[in-house]
């Protein structure tokens, strides 16, 4: 039946012609912006856990700039102190040629006075970013310092933090407040190093006064020469000195130990994120390719919708023949 009322063939064409509108504007924003899921209308599923990932990863960049500043501080105190074994290495060689008979320890104790200072100056510029690991200024022991090393979601979306730890306690050369808690600083019993000790009275001997008054001071004799100086007293120094050196060689291992975590757990957090990066841009990326061959497709598509409703709608000029 052909009406002038009811034009079913121009408003099944309109219908066509508009549908394919909707997927060309559809089609042209995936292009324009490069998303195939750009919100949450086009994919729920996707947008959510692509927006959830987006996030983590800006925290995981944040972790890298944490980790930076942790390598930093790690790398000034190990700087720090692999100069001060080369110093206290030092002194070693001096007290043990103070050893040999008739050698003028006075002369030797004013280098050992310098090699001192340059101790307390190596120790006081270890700092970075307003801490210093070798200086402790404070009464009490620096404890454990934590640098941020991950940022983690398990399976259930709770959040957790990875901290590396680094015991700056025994990494401190110089207490100067507490002298007890300083490596340089502190009581060391020369008569427990001594393997022919015959009593268990404490012979201590400290390296460096802080001249503090506060907190536990070293009460025992300072390493300095004199001519009065016995051999016995140079021996016992020695080996107080070589205890001192043994623990800053541990507190360094174990600084290096923490530097080559942090560099690997950079690496790690540089992959993790191009990872991420790469799996959201499979959820939600658009491929152009598809996208323009789709997108030529609908063009030929809209020329001929528009052709059809132009034909459906010249349909009924055609009525008007019949009444001639």
């Amino acid at each position: 039946m052909t009406s002038i009322m009811t034009n079913s063939s121009a408003m099944a064409a309109l219908q066509t012609l508009r549908s394919i509108n909707s997927d060309m504007e559809s089609t042209q924003n995936r292009i324009s912006s490069g998303y195939r899921v750009q919100n949450a209308a086009d994919n729920s599923a996707y947008w959510s856990i692509a927006t959830t990932m987006r996030s983590d990863n800006k925290a995981l960049a944040t972790v890298q700039d944490a980790l930076g500043l942790g390598a930093a501080k790690v790398d000034v105190a190990y700087t720090g102190m692999d100069s001060a074994i080369d110093v206290v290495s030092e002194i070693k060689v001096k007290l043990l040629a103070a050893r040999e008979p008739g050698v003028d320890k006075t002369k030797i104790n004013k280098e050992i006075t310098e090699l001192k200072n340059q101790l307390v100056s190596i120790s006081e510029s270890a700092s970075f970013s307003g801490e210093n690991w070798l200086n402790n200024t404070a009464t009490t022991a620096s404890g454990t310092k934590n640098i941020v090393g991950g940022f983690n979601r398990d399976s259930s979306g709770l959040v957790t933090i990875t901290t590396l730890d680094v015991n700056t306690t025994s990494t401190t050369l110089i207490g100067a407040a507490n002298e007890s808690l300083g490596i340089l600083t502190k009581d060391i019993d020369a008569n427990a190093l001594d393997p022919n000790a015959t009593t268990t009275t404490a012979r201590n001997y400290y390296l460096i006064d802080t001249g503090s008054t506060t907190g536990t001071q070293a009460s025992g004799t300072a390493i300095t020469l004199t001519s009065a100086t016995t051999d016995t007293q140079v021996d016992d120094m020695l080996r107080a000195v070589d205890s001192m050196l043994s623990q800053m060689t541990d507190a360094a291992s174990n600084l290096g130990a923490v530097n080559k975590r942090i560099s690997m757990q950079e690496d790690f957090v540089s992959n993790l994120m191009s990872s991420v990066d790469k799996g959201v841009g499979r959820l939600v990326d658009a491929d152009m390719n598809e996208e323009s061959t789709r997108l030529k497709a609908l063009q030929t598509q809209q020329q001929l919708g528009i052709q059809s409703l132009s034909i459906a709608n010249n349909s009924s000029q055609n009525i008007l023949s019949l009444f001639r």
